[in-house]
């Protein structure tokens, strides 16, 4: 049974659990015939263990992270001109740490969020604070607070994370005026935090898609200058998915 004394202590340097679990650590201890320092760092090590895993869910909450996906779901061999060692490269974060860019193309149902989020998922773990916003819905929220004089304030929604992912580049045209709110998003970030960002446009038609070929050209600028590219030029996962999904139904019937 363990003392009220321990539980009161436990409680007051942020342990709750360790009062649960110090029978089963002193168990293994005694098993393992452990010094006074080894013990020490085996309930250190599991406090270290419970707060990294709360961090995570935490700031996974926080990040908007529409689905928890990791790279080792992503089927490499059904997009045989992806280089996996490129993507495994990003996994390392070293881009995070050098506050770069990565930038994954291709055309619709290649996985490109998958791949995005999987590794925002990882940086997350890693200790960096992350937010996904697709870049429609990032536009429309600064073109509200922009209107309710609240601009600056929502800014700093894309400016504090770490990590900013914004999905689904170039699926809806934009107007001057929203390019040029992504523009300061782009550019107030520069050198200051990582950007992954996913399009189904290469970048010679980005100025179509912000509707103003120098203003693009100066978003480019800023993105690609330290950025990791990944083009993904293979066919559809998602309809490979489905059409599995339709010939079991045949089989079924």
């Amino acid at each position: 049974m363990v003392s009220t004394r321990i539980r009161n202590t436990a409680g007051k340097l942020g342990l709750p659990h360790l009062a649960e679990i110090i029978r089963e650590y002193t168990r293994r201890a005694d098993e393992g015939k452990m010094g006074y320092l080894d013990f020490l760092d085996l309930v250190l090590s599991e406090k270290l263990a419970v707060r990294d895993d709360f961090r995570f869910r935490l700031g996974r909450r926080l990040s908007k992270l529409p689905h928890h996906k990791t790279l080792d779901e992503y089927d490499f061999s059904f997009q045989p001109e992806l280089d996996p060692r490129k993507v495994k490269d990003l996994a390392t974060l070293s881009f995070v740490e050098g506050k770069a860019n990565a930038a994954l193309l291709g055309p619709p149902g290649v996985s490109k969020t998958h791949i995005a989020v999987a590794l925002a998922a990882k940086a997350c773990r890693a200790g960096y604070s992350i937010y996904f916003t697709s870049l429609d819905d990032m536009v429309r929220y600064l073109k509200a607070t922009e209107t309710a004089g609240r601009l600056t304030h929502k800014l700093g929604t894309y400016l504090r994370p770490g990590v900013l992912v914004v999905d689904e580049v170039g699926y809806q045209p934009l107007e001057r005026a929203e390019a040029n709110l992504v523009f300061q998003v782009i550019s107030k970030r520069y050198e200051k935090g990582s950007i992954i960002l996913t399009s189904n446009k290469t970048f010679s038609e980005w100025g179509q898609v912000f509707g103003d070929k120098v203003l693009a050209t100066a978003i480019l600028d800023r993105l690609l200058q330290h950025c990791e590219v990944i083009s993904i030029n293979g066919p559809s996962y998602r309809l490979k998915n489905r059409l599995q999904a339709i010939e079991r139904e045949n089989d079924v019937a």
